[in-house]
């Protein structure tokens, strides 16, 4: 008698259709050169900062696309900043007031009453420069110029936990400020003194 045979039965494989079906419709603000033009415009009509998030809503493309955009538009030479409230698009300061820098030393606990002293005097904090002694000088765009900006920083700050620049130099710190005439750039610099901010010479 012959040994029975096991006939092995292959899986059935679905049929593949001949032709694959059209790839989704792309969304408006999926087009790289036109999104960044439309965002650079947008950027330009106001000289206030725009959120992040507004502007990929916006555009209809993620946040982390609008941070590609900026990205590339500033790698061609467009002067946008990122600050606390968002993108700003600088423009020239030509004309509009003096600039100066000061040296300041605090506690991180303090730069809430020093932020708050120099806009009150209707001077704006550019930034805040340190310089590490790896990294070299480590710059930070502010842009903070009125009480609703020193607060809107100050709620970041403790809602991130984030660490000041200051912080990575005792508290040594340099800021770039922006007045409407030397006389109250130097007013600013009297009342940071004053506090006990101010690094005194020597």
């Amino acid at each position: 008698m012959l040994p029975s045979r096991t006939t092995s039965r292959r899986p059935t494989v679905p049929s593949v259709p001949s032709t694959l079906p059209p790839p989704p419709a792309e969304r408006p603000g999926a087009d790289g050169p036109r999104r960044r033009a439309t965002l650079l415009e947008r950027l330009a009509a106001t000289d206030r900062p725009i959120p992040g998030d507004l502007l990929a809503r916006e555009l209809g493309v993620s946040r982390q696309a609008i941070v590609h955009d900026v990205a590339v538009l500033r790698a061609a030479g467009q002067p946008i900043v990122a600050t606390i409230r968002g993108y700003l698009l600088v423009r020239s300061s030509a004309g509009e007031g003096v600039r100066g820098v000061v040296a300041v030393r605090h506690a991180p606990a303090d730069a809430e009453a020093e932020l708050t002293a120099l806009v009150d005097l209707g001077v704006r904090v550019v930034d805040v420069v340190v310089e590490h002694p790896v990294y070299g000088e480590l710059r930070a765009e502010l842009r903070i110029e009125s009480r609703a900006d020193v607060a809107a920083w100050a709620e970041a700050t403790r809602r991130s936990g984030a660490h000041l620049l200051s912080e990575l130099t005792d508290g040594l710190h340099l800021h770039t400020l922006e007045a409407p005439s030397a006389e109250r750039l130097e007013r600013a610099r009297t009342v940071l003194r004053e506090h006990g901010f101010l690094l005194a010479a020597g």
